[in-house]
C-alpha cells in the first residue's frame, strides 16, 4: 500500500509540476497573442512548445541522474536550491514586469526561439527531477502535454486579454516551484 501511496504523490507533484511549467508558456503565449495570431500559427506553435516542453526535461533528466550518481546525497538539497532559485528568478522577472522581446512568431526561427525561451526552465526542472529518480516518461509526457495545452489557452486568451494576466500566470508558476524547492530542502 505504501508503494502505491507514494506513486500517487509523485504523479501529483509531476503534475502540479508540469502546470507549473506551463504557466510560463500560457503567461508568453498571451503576449504573443496580443499580437493578434491565426489559429494555424497557435496550432504550429502549441506543437513545437509541446515537443520542446518533451525535449528539454528529458535531457534534464538524463543529465540529474548523472549528476546525481556523481553527487549522492547532496543531490537532493542541489535540486532543491535549484528549484528556488528558478521559482524565484520567475517570481521576479514577472514583478519586473522583464518581457520578451518581439519575436516574428510566423517565422521558423521566432517559433524556435520562443518555443525554447518558454521551454529553458523545464530542462533545470528535468535536472532537480532526475536527481530524484523520478519516473522519466509520465515526467515528460505531462510536461509536453500541460506545456502545449497552456499554450493553446495562452495564445488564445491573448487575443481578448490584457497583458497584465500573463505576468500573473509566470509569478504562479513561480511561486509554485519555489514552494516545491522548500520542501526538498526541508
Amino acid at each position: 500500500m505504501v508503494d502505491v501511496s507514494a506513486a500517487t504523490g509523485q504523479a501529483l507533484t509531476i503534475l502540479v509540476m508540469a502546470v507549473a511549467l506551463g504557466m510560463d508558456a500560457f503567461s508568453l503565449g498571451i503576449g504573443i497573442g496580443l499580437k493578434g495570431v491565426r489559429l494555424y500559427d497557435i496550432l504550429k506553435l502549441s506543437t513545437l512548445i509541446g515537443i520542446f516542453h518533451v525535449l528539454m526535461p528529458l535531457g534534464g533528466m538524463y543529465t540529474g541522474q548523472y549528476v546525481s550518481e556523481l553527487l549522492g546525497g547532496i543531490a537532493t538539497s542541489a535540486a532543491g536550491a535549484l528549484l528556488l532559485l528558478l521559482g524565484g528568478h520567475m517570481v521576479y522577472s514577472s514583478l519586473r514586469g522583464e518581457s520578451v522581446d518581439s519575436i516574428n512568431h510566423r517565422t521558423l526561427w521566432g517559433m524556435l526561439v520562443f518555443a525554447f525561451s518558454v521551454s529553458v526552465d523545464s530542462f533545470s526542472v528535468g535536472v532537480s527531477l532526475g536527481m530524484f529518480s523520478a519516473h522519466v516518461w509520465l515526467t515528460v509526457l505531462m510536461f509536453g502535454l500541460f506545456g502545449g495545452m497552456l499554450s493553446v489557452f495562452g495564445l488564445m486568451l491573448g487575443r481578448k486579454a490584457s497583458r497584465s494576466l500573463g505576468g500573473y500566470g509566470e509569478a504562479l508558476g513561480g511561486v509554485i516551484l519555489f514552494g516545491f524547492g522548500l520542501l526538498f530542502l526541508i
